[in-house]
């Protein structure tokens, strides 16, 4: 046994060495430090390929999270906002645990967990609100509405404080539509019967 319990713990060992450097990916600091149309550029096209992956793979969540979010955006952002804090604070414990021996089972899950579902309920947000836009101006399709979610995100990438104000808003929209789906995906289509007319987008 004596063998494997030292390949165990010195397997353990590496990965914790490298398990930070995973974790860290790029910074706020190489963020600030691209140009505005760098920005645009990466938001624009992360965005769009996520959207298109998630919509085409989770064909019956993402479409649903999408329409929840705009047909009762006030409800979602009141759910959304207090669970991207949690999320937030889990995925930021897991990076500070990430180190330590308990960090190497629990610190990279969490992490892993946030950094996968915050981002892709955030740019669902972002397509909700750029459906929406393109909705009012006629063109009620999905796809354009994906183009036009963006687009928004490219444009706010031009400064680093839009940025981070388009994704809260649209991470808390995405997140709270997300969770009403997930709670309502054994009932019967409660979307018009609990939403009044004022409260769509």
């Amino acid at each position: 046994m004596w063998p494997l319990d030292l390949y165990i713990v010195s397997d353990l060992m590496a990965f914790e060495s490298f398990a930070p450097l995973l974790v860290r990916g790029i910074g706020l600091e190489t963020y600030q430090s691209l140009g505005a149309l760098e920005r645009a550029g990466i938001q624009f096209a992360t965005t769009l390929v996520v959207a298109m992956v998630v919509l085409g793979l989770l064909q019956g969540y993402a479409p649903r999270t999408v329409t929840k979010s705009r047909r009762s955006p006030i409800i979602s952002l009141c759910i959304g906002l207090p669970t991207l804090l949690v999320l937030a604070g889990l995925t930021g414990t897991g990076y500070l645990i990430v180190g330590t021996s308990l960090g190497a089972f629990f610190g990279i899950v969490l992490v892993t967990v946030g950094l996968t579902v915050i981002p892709i309920l955030t740019v669902l947000g972002l397509v909700a609100i750029g459906y929406a836009v393109v909705a009012r101006l006629g063109a009620d399709q999905l796809w354009v509405g994906v183009i036009a979610g963006s687009v928004l995100s490219g444009l706010v990438g031009l400064s680093v404080a839009a940025s981070v104000i388009t994704l809260v808003f649209a991470g808390s929209l995405g997140i709270g539509a997300g969770v009403r789906v997930l709670r309502s995906s054994g009932s019967t289509t409660p979307d018009e019967r609990t939403v009044p007319p004022a409260n769509k987008i």
